[in-house]
């Protein structure tokens, strides 16, 4: 089996670590490399950033001199915005093709207006609370943890910003297949995640899961079954060039 690499972006306010340890579940032909943003984790000295198209500019240069051999994109939430938005930046560089790209949690490019308002001006600290409280992905104990809110707090406000001011751009169908894992209890509606269909001109899938806004953590399982079975089958095909942005 050839060797495949998976990026995953990570959501707002995480560090992309959360997905260190889907490396012992997975085969070893299938490589999960977290893709750390600026401001958190190992790059926490660098500034936080506000404008998507820059991060994804700045990620998919990163990224660029690593692709050398078969890879895909994963996001949740957040996550799954940058992916598309580096899938472009990656084929504006003339870089290797993605064989996929995975939007988990999310709606498509096409639908921001209507999934999240009010996020374009940056939030106050207990309404930024307010909402990892009302997304069920944060214990209490630390949401009440004054010392690790000082540290969660800006980046989350950061990444809001970063949803907020997003803008698509009219672009030419990227020519990879887009796959979406929705919850089934998420805010994201059905409409909304079939959206991503119009993103791509070769192949799209769309599986919905139970749990809320971080069904991904809670069946993990499940998650990294539909990302190993979607990657044999892209392995299996020849590689096409992304769409050049039109």
């Amino acid at each position: 089996m050839p060797q495949l690499t998976l990026y995953c972006l990570p959501y707002s306010g995480a560090s992309a670590m959360v997905y260190s340890r889907w490396r012992r579940s997975l085969p070893e032909w299938l490589s999960v490399q977290p893709v750390e943003l600026p401001g958190r984790g190992a790059r926490l000295g660098e500034p936080l950033q506000t404008d998507m198209a820059a991060l994804a500019g700045q990620l998919a240069d990163e990224l660029l001199p690593r692709l050398q051999q078969p890879y895909a994109l994963f996001g949740h939430s957040l996550g799954a915005l940058l992916a598309f938005e580096m899938a472009h930046a990656l084929g504006e560089r003339n870089a290797p093709a993605p064989l996929a790209l995975f939007a988990s949690g999310t709606a498509g490019p096409s639908r921001r207006d209507d999934y999240k308002q009010g996020y374009s001006t940056p939030k106050s600290d207990q309404e930024l609370i307010n909402e990892l409280r009302t997304l069920q992905g944060t214990p209490e104990e630390v949401l009440a943890n004054a010392e690790l809110m000082s540290l969660t707090l800006p980046i989350l406000r950061a990444d809001f910003l970063l949803c907020g001011r997003y803008r698509q751009r009219e672009r030419t169908p990227l020519a990879l297949p887009i796959h979406v894992l929705g919850g089934k209890e998420d805010e994201s509606t059905m409409e909304q995640l079939l959206s991503w269909q119009k993103e791509t001109a070769t192949g799209f899938s769309l599986d919905m899961l139970p749990g809320g806004h971080f069904f991904i953590h809670e069946h993990e399982a499940r998650v990294l079954k539909l990302l190993r079975n979607y990657l044999q089958t892209a392995l299996r095909r020849p590689v096409q060039p992304l769409a050049r942005v039109g």
